[in-house]
């Protein structure tokens, strides 16, 4: 591997600086303050691609509102174990945030994260019969017990304004409402964390991309800069998003030789008509269309970017063969070899039912994005409203039972046999799970380390990683003290 003749010897490399890369380096720089951990990242500001604001929903997944991880059995019941998980990652992540703000190492929280109740929509006998059973389901819960269930046209209408308050016919509607809801805006995090890892010792390297890498018989990786630099590192942490799957094929890692990426974008319709952010103070999320995969759940979000409040409807379907939304072109046909071609033809095929959506989102007209948008606002002025193109994700396609399928809509994890290199690969609901994800990892890799560096973290954080939803009186104690310090409505 040539260099420039500059070589530097680090005891990990994180490749990434969105919110899993930072949320990595900021760890690890306050547990190992002695190693040397250096971040790149391709791009010039941390946090720019699916971590940024307009890339992404800044949901703050934590189950509250998302039909997606409640499914329903055969017989009507529905399971609420992802939810359960999820938002007892969520707390892991809000705890972690909330310390941070507390000692100031992350400036004021609320430039970040805000509380905007979360709501569930149905708009059809069937669905809310499907909510009243989710409800029923997790409200059960200590995680979810201050939840809400309502077909009630006044408490509807006091809910949800923009939604509600010009209807007369209520028949086949109800909704669900949590207040314990946020609005996160992961790029602002991401950049604040990578700022705590560099005031703890880390080294940040900013619009410089990763060439190659490879592993020398020591275990340890060499790995080639756009710059020429070539750095040695004992421990790799890749998270570089879309980038992240060909960088660890062209490295030889074996657990990934027959995945294959399938890219999909989103689109939004964004206003910021004063009048109707005004009326709409949530997040809600309805059920999907007929025949629709999951991932296309449409939501009605109040967003704040910079200070300045937004409503975001979508998604709507796009695509593009990039990987990352800087990415090429060629991302996706480059991305086809020998030893996974058979997974992405097995994708394809078993997945019609996505394949179709594309198309059918493909060939939307303006018009047809209005019409789904009245099914949350009864009145809407298409002059409010512009369209906007949200980051990429990489759905990963991997062989399951000898079947190439796309894997879901969730986080893939990959840890090499020698327990030197960890990445993260897919999306949601990675962001707001992404200290949880992180501290699991760091778990697989550094197995004789991991027990001091849960308990240096819970000598500030008593309940951390804890079961909260066991423990109704913890959980009050975390709600009460995160909120606080993230300046929160809990």
């Amino acid at each position: 591997m040539p260099s420039n003749g500059t070589e530097r010897l680090v005891d990990v490399l994180v490749i990434g600086a969105g919110i899993i890369g930072s949320t990595t380096a900021s760890l690890l720089a306050e547990l190992e303050p002695d190693w040397d951990i250096q971040v790149v990242d391709a791009l010039d500001e941390a946090g720019l691609e699916s971590s940024y604001g307009w890339n992404n929903a800044g949901t703050g997944h934590a189950g509250l509102c998302e039909f997606n991880y409640t499914p329903a059995a055969a017989d009507g019941t529905v399971d609420p174990a992802s939810a359960l998980k999820i938002h007892e990652q969520f707390l892991v992540s809000a705890q972690y945030w909330a310390r941070m703000a507390a000692s100031g190492r992350v400036g004021n929280p609320g430039d970040f994260i805000r509380s905007v109740p979360h709501c569930s929509y149905a708009h059809t006998e069937e669905w809310v019969e499907f909510l009243k059973a989710r409800h029923t389901a997790l409200s059960a819960h200590a995680l979810f017990a201050d939840m809400e269930f309502s077909a009630d046209p006044a408490t509807l209408k006091s809910w949800l304004p923009a939604m509600f308050q010009g209807r007369a016919d209520f028949t086949g509607l109800a909704a669900t409402r949590s207040a314990l809801g946020t609005d996160v805006d992961y790029g602002i995090l991401s950049q604040r964390l990578l700022a705590d890892a560099q005031n703890h010792g880390a080294s940040v390297r900013l619009g410089v991309k990763v060439k190659k890498l490879k592993r020398l018989p020591s275990g340890h990786w060499r790995v080639l800069l756009s710059t020429g630099q070539v750095i040695t590192a004992g421990f790799v942490f890749a998270a570089a998003g879309g980038g992240t799957l060909p960088l660890l094929q062209q490295a030889g890692i074996c657990e990934t030789s027959e995945m294959g990426g399938f890219p999909i974008s989103g689109q939004f319709l964004r206003t910021a008509n004063p009048e109707l952010v005004a009326r709409h103070r949530a997040k809600a999320y309805s059920h999907p269309a007929p025949g629709a995969p999951p991932l296309s759940v449409p939501h009605l979000d109040l967003r704040v970017m910079d200070g300045k409040e937004y409503l975001m409807f979508g998604p709507f379907g796009a695509f593009s063969p990039r990987f990352m939304k800087s990415g090429k072109l060629w991302d996706l046909p480059g991305s086809v070899t020998s030893k996974n071609l058979t997974t992405l033809l097995g994708a394809a095929k078993n997945g019609t039912e996505m394949l179709r959506f594309f198309i059918g989102e493909l060939l939307r007209t303006p018009a047809s994005r209005i019409r789904d948008l009245k099914v949350f606002l009864p009145e809407v002025n298409p002059d409010d409203w512009e369209l906007i193109t949200a980051g990429q994700r990489v759905q990963v396609a991997k062989q399951v039972d000898g079947r190439g399928l796309i894997a879901g809509f969730g986080t893939e994890v990959v840890l090499n046999s020698e327990k030197t290199l960890a990445a993260v690969l897919g999306a949601s609901p990675g962001a707001s799970a992404s200290v949880s994800v992180v501290l699991d990892l760091l778990a697989e890799s550094f197995p004789r380390r991991i027990d001091s560096w849960l308990q240096a973290l819970r000598e500030q954080m008593p309940h951390f990683s804890d079961t909260l939803n066991e423990s109704p009186e913890d959980l009050a104690t975390v709600r009460r003290e995160a909120g606080a310090a993230l300046k929160l409505h809990w």
